[in-house]
This record gives structure tokens, sequence and C-alpha cells, in this order.
């Protein structure tokens, strides 16, 4: 039978009160006493029931976190940085994965909250406005980790996608590449990316091309044949920005198993900086985004929003940069 914190008072001789303040660091117990209490607990291998503490103090000390796919290492990293702050914080975490399903997505945060969580981080591709009407009817806060939200009314940790697709872009078009394409992810998911890509194409005065504009689904098959794709088009590119680094990794060996060679003719630059841009060779040109302080920074922020601290910024934005490797001359 399980140990309650009744047969530890008992054992013990003291009160449940007491019992329980020694669980919860109460500094209020005299230490021949906690001494005590502790030895009890050691030898009948207590263990507090979270369950009925949370009832008691309304608080389960655990946060939700829905996560795309935790097999995708951009998604891995991201949730790394979540657990490490929430155990600096001494928050359990329970991780589900909603497979870019609005459906799925919305059972889980609604089994979420059923499970009384403390607070929720989640991150999805396309915030949708049903999203952001349970969001906003959420009895706990939400923070988005690497999730755009056009409103901005969900607090929200990210970089500035537009800013850096349009960086990569004039990368490109700086060394000269008029015919440039865009390997980008759901669609409906990158709108801040392909703005950022039109925008530096104009900016160059050079005409938008769809057919340069390749739709995948972040694997590394659907770079393959996204690359298949981008050898059909009338202008073929001799610069490719891609959205994913496993999609990356897709094209580059896509263009490898046809003859071609990175960088001599096709420069490649992705997005993500995760270690399969290290992995393949030649290593991959990429725009640094942070993925272990985004995760971190959005267990942070939600921190403040359960123990009710300031928040200055809602919305925060961390800076991104392009480091150059062997993809790019």
């Amino acid at each position: 039978m399980n140990v309650t914190i009744y047969d530890v008072a008992r054992e013990a001789n003291v009160s449940m009160a007491t019992v329980s303040r020694v669980v919860n660091g109460n500094p209020n117990v005299k230490p021949v006493t906690r001494k005590k209490v502790l030895e009890v607990i050691e030898r009948l291998g207590y263990r507090p029931n979270a369950v009925a503490r949370g009832l008691a103090s309304k608080k389960t000390t655990t946060v939700g976190v829905i996560i795309p796919d935790i097999s995708n290492i951009f998604y891995a990293e991201l949730a790394r940085g979540i657990e490490d702050i929430a155990t600096m914080y001494k928050y359990n975490i329970i991780l589900s994965n909603s497979d870019q399903n609005k459906d799925k997505e919305l059972h889980l945060f609604n089994t979420m909250l059923g499970k009384q969580v403390d607070g929720i981080i989640f991150m999805g591709g396309n915030i949708t406005s049903e999203h952001v009407e349970e969001f906003e009817k959420s009895p706990v806060p939400i923070v988005l980790a690497g999730s755009m939200e056009e409103t901005e009314t969900i607090p929200s940790v990210n970089i500035n996608y537009e800013q850096a697709a349009y960086d990569s872009v004039k990368e490109f078009i700086d060394k000269g590449h008029k015919n440039i394409a865009f390997v980008v992810g759901p669609l409906y998911e990158l709108e801040n990316k392909v703005k950022g890509y039109q925008r530096a194409l104009e900016d160059a005065g050079i005409p938008f091309n769809e057919e340069l504009v390749v739709e995948g689904d972040y694997t590394y098959d659907s770079g393959i044949e996204a690359f298949e794709k981008l050898l059909e088009a009338q202008e073929r590119p001799t610069a490719i920005l891609v959205a994913s680094d496993e999609m990356a990794l897709g094209v580059v060996h896509g263009a490898q198993d046809k003859g071609y060679n990175i960088p001599e003719d096709f420069e490649v630059i992705t997005s993500d900086n995760t270690r399969l841009a290290l992995m393949v060779r030649p290593q991959l040109t990429t725009v640094i985004q942070p993925l272990y302080d985004i995760g971190a920074v959005a267990m942070r922020l939600l921190t403040k929003y359960m123990n009710k601290e300031k928040v200055e910024r809602h919305t925060v934005v961390l800076p991104h940069r392009i480091e150059h490797r062997q993809s790019t001359k």
C-alpha cells in the first residue's frame, strides 16, 4: 500500500501539518523535528502526492508543452530549452505531439487543461483564429514558442522570420544571383518568410517567379522532390534558400545524386542551424536562430505569467544572423 502523510505523522509522532511543512520546505520547523520527520520519510519511502498538493494549493507545478513532432531535431532543441528552464524553476513537463493537425492540437490543449496544468507552451505552424479563440478563453497562461500569430495577442518568442528570409536572399543577390529559389514548408505556415523573400527580390528589381517557390513538408524526402521540381523550371535557379535543415539535406543530396556540385552549381542557405547543418558535406551556410534560447525564453516568460510577475514585453523577438559555411562561395 502507498505510504501516506498520515503514516509519516504517526511514525514521527508529529502532526500532519508538521510533515507538510517539512515536505514543502517551510522554515518554521525545529531542526530536531525536521531531522526526525525526514528520517521517517526516508525509512518509509514516502512520496508526496502531487495531485493532492495541487488540489490544496491550486497549483500542480506542471506545464503542458504541445509540439508538432519531437522526433524533428528543430523541435527537440526547442524542447530542451523549455525543459532546462522548467527544471530550474521546479516545474514538471507534460509533452505531447500534435502532428501539426489542428483538431489534435485543440484536443491536446483541452486535455492539458483537464490535467490542471499551470501553463502551456504551444508550438505549431498554423495558428488559426480558432486557436486564438481557445487560447484567449484559457484559465492558465499560454506562450507560443517558434510560432507566429498574426494579431500578436498571444505571448510569443520568435526571431524575425521575414527579415531572416530577406537577409538570406539579399546575400544571394549581392553575389550576382538573379534566379533564386525558395524551398518552403507548407505555405500557410510561411507567410512571413515568403514576404521576406519577395521583398528582397522586389528591392533588387528582380521579378518574382512562382516556379522557383516549391512547397515541401520539412522532411528529407520533400527536399529531394523539391530539387527535382526546380530542375524543371524554365529558368533554373543558381541559388536556393531552404526553410528547414532536413529539407536542405534533401536538396543537397538531390543535387549531388544528379551530378551537380554544391556550391559550384547551386549555392544553398538553410534556416535552422540544427546539428544536421554540420553533418552534411559541404556543411550548410545557415540562418542562426537560437532554438534552445527560444524554448528557454518561452518557458521563463511563462513562469512570469504563472507567478504573476511583471512582464514588460509579451512578444519577444530574439536576434538572428547568417553563419557562412561551405554551401555558399
